[in-house]
């Protein structure tokens, strides 16, 4: 019987016409992806050409790699998530999970070729934050040709150490620190495990490794140095140490004691320009982030893109994005290096994207701005204590992406009803568009505090000079809570969405969570999320797509096509095509560059919060679009990393 299911089976397909098989072009060029961002300025672009917009619907899954890190947090280990952009360099495919294990794989099998496993100290943190890991470094030894960690893996973990790993083997490299690590934790002070640690990749530039740390946001105002330090490649040897203090300032650790408190500290991804030794650091906020009255100008470089030079760790310049920051706009994206051309010849130039929806194009070399960028106007504090900046930065060329006011008029629902109660809770809220700060009675935060933009950054197309980017348009309300009435809350009913942060050293306390209806459905109109297209030479935006459904967080059939909050980020190719997942749905997408028009997605096993990447490493090997699909903390936590290729 089912030998002849099969034959029937077979001739129904003979007379509908098989599909015809996919050719696959090897005339194309190959490239691998050495760096996080593809290259070291974090360009997140490649020439292949072998996946293209024609041929994108014979896209299957060549290989899947599960890794088995994964925690749901209800036992002696963290939630995790895999939100890893792995690296491929020198025939090799190299990531983290969450657990800070890294794996090296055959990039074109999937094959296992060795793990190495930190044997973490610190598995069950307090804090909010799942235990993730977003990248790995790769370095070559340019004094040494071949040997033992002559080519070495750099990686930062929640045990806040920095270690280095033979890349050929996964041994740790014996003359890197002790026993291949260095300890982080040096002069920082006390502080909990979960409070401050590695969550993104290292810089290796000119022979050192240079490193930030997630410091944990709103805890006290004396919160762990924003310090960034850099290593010596071989040695482990502390080369030199930025303490982003106000010029004319003296760090104590000039004078053997801790790097300073409660500075702004570099969590996200770096950038370095080898030619011209320059490290570009994008700064989160001084502590805390919604009170600034006691700061005392340990907010000089923060909420900034500096320029550092890559031999002494000195302050090239620095451009600021929001000055006086109280509402967590920290700069949570890779600056992005690339060369923008002007009729007198080609600029080096940088971008950075902020959570405003913000693109601020500027100078590689100086920090001056390319396009006028304007100080506008901002509303004003109430609050006692505080005193904020009259006016904030706003770039004119490309012109701000994200909306920058909601009102009760534009409340919106799925019905009446939960329009009306949008509607009401908009009205009871201080709304003064972009920039309203926190008050008592509750404000409104719009863009939110996770964006806009996030650190997946932005994606950039060098032949056409367009750039690509994705933002959640998610607003939130922010309240201060005097002290008195802040101690007597129960902190530990307050979880999240809705948070509590106690803000210890000031005089207030912190409440925090999104503006939703009565349904549990964002209270701004759709789209939720987005993917945008900028011409960099115009400014202005070719095309705007939705990104994301309601799907894995509404019940079918409520699965509809509004966007969705997301994090990660892009990628762009030659092909024509912008790959992302980012998104609360379990999907990888692909857009046309041209038009925005999604024009292929592959279901995934859990969520993919990372930025994909892509490679063919011979003249005879086939492209891949790898993918880590590992949820993140608003989804189920996953493991598998997915390869994609024509058949």
């Amino acid at each position: 019987m089912s030998i002849a299911r099969g034959l029937l089976g077979a001739i129904l397909v003979l007379s509908c016409g098989a599909p015809p098989p996919v050719e696959v072009d090897l005339s194309g060029p190959t490239a691998d992806w050495p760096h996080y961002g593809g290259d070291a300025g974090g360009l997140r672009y490649s020439p292949l050409t072998q996946i293209n917009r024609h041929n994108i619907d014979s896209l299957e899954i060549a290989w899947q790699y599960n890794h088995g890190d994964i925690s749901d947090g209800e036992g002696e280990i963290s939630r995790t998530s895999f939100n890893a952009t792995p690296i491929v360099a020198d025939d090799t495919l190299y990531f983290c999970t969450g657990m800070n294990r890294v794996i090296a794989l055959d990039p074109e099998t999937g094959a296992e070729r060795w793990t190495f496993d930190p044997e973490l100290r610190n598995t069950k943190l307090e804090g909010p934050y799942p235990l993730t890991c977003r990248g790995v470094t790769y370095w070559r030894d340019p004094g040494i040709d071949t040997g033992s960690c002559s080519q070495r893996i750099f990686t930062g973990t929640v045990d806040s150490e920095l270690i280095a790993l033979d890349a050929k083997t996964g041994q740790p490299c014996g003359d890197f620190g002790v026993e291949g690590r260095v300890a982080l934790r040096d002069r920082i002070g006390d502080a909990p495990a979960w409070e401050y640690y590695v969550t993104s990749p290292p810089l290796a530039i000119r022979d050192v490794v240079v490193v930030g740390a997630l410091v944990a946001d709103n805890l006290r105002a004396d919160a762990p140095a924003g310090v960034v330090r850099a290593f010596d490649a071989r040695t482990g040897a502390l080369r030199w140490a930025w303490d982003p203090l106000p010029p004319g300032r003296t760090s104590p650790s000039d004078a053997g004691g801790n790097y300073t408190a409660g500075t702004a500290n570099v969590w996200s991804i770096l950038s370095g320009d080898e030619a011209r030794g320059l490290v570009f650091v994008p700064t989160g906020n001084a502590a805390p982030d919604y009170f600034a009255g006691y700061r005392n100008g340990l907010d000089h470089y923060a909420s900034s893109v500096v320029a550092l030079d890559a031999v002494d760790g000195s302050v090239r310049w620095y451009f600021q994005t929001v000055h006086h920051d109280v509402w967590d706009y920290d700069v949570a994206s890779q600056p992005v290096l690339f060369d923008f051309p002007t009729p007198e010849g080609v600029r080096p130039a940088v971008v950075q994207a902020t959570k405003m929806g913000h693109l601020f194009l500027l100078d590689r070399t100086d920090g001056a701005p390319l396009f006028p960028v304007e100080e506008r106007p901002v509303p004003q504090s109430d609050v006692p204590g505080e005193k904020l900046s009259p006016t904030q930065p706003f770039p004119t060329h490309p012109a701000p992406l994200h909306p920058a006011a909601l009102t009760p008029e534009d409340a919106w629902g799925f019905t009446p009803w939960d329009r009306r109660h949008c509607a009401k809770r908009i009205a009871g809220l201080r709304s003064e568009g972009i920039f309203t700060p926190p008050s008592f009675e509750g404000s409104i935060q719009y863009p939110g505090s996770a964006g806009g933009p996030n650190w997946g950054s932005v994606s950039i197309d060098v032949e056409h000079n367009v750039l690509f980017v994705n933002q959640m348009r998610m607003p939130q309300v922010t309240q201060l809570i005097p002290r008195a009435d802040y101690e007597g809350m129960d902190a530990a009913s307050v979880v999240y969405p809705e948070e509590l942060y106690p803000m210890a050293g000031t005089p207030y306390g912190l409440k925090r969570g999104p503006l939703l209806s009565n349904f549990g459905a964002p209270c701004n109109p759709p789209p939720w999320g987005t993917l945008t297209a900028v011409d960099l030479v115009s400014g202005k935006v070719l095309w705007e797509s939705t990104l994301g459904t309601t799907r894995d967080q509404a019940p079918f059939p409520m699965w509809l096509s509004l966007g969705s909050p997301n994090l990660g980020g892009s990628i762009a190719t030659a092909g024509g095509l912008i790959f992302i997942g980012a998104t609360t749905d379990k999907f990888l997408r692909a857009f046309d560059a041209d038009n925005g028009a999604e024009i292929w997605n592959s279901r995934l096993p859990y969520t993919a919060n990372a930025t994909p990447l892509t490679y063919r490493l011979t003249p005879s090997s086939r492209q891949y679009v790898v993918i880590a699909s590992g949820g993140h903390g608003w989804s189920e936590p996953g493991d598998a990393l997915i390869a994609f290729a024509l058949p």
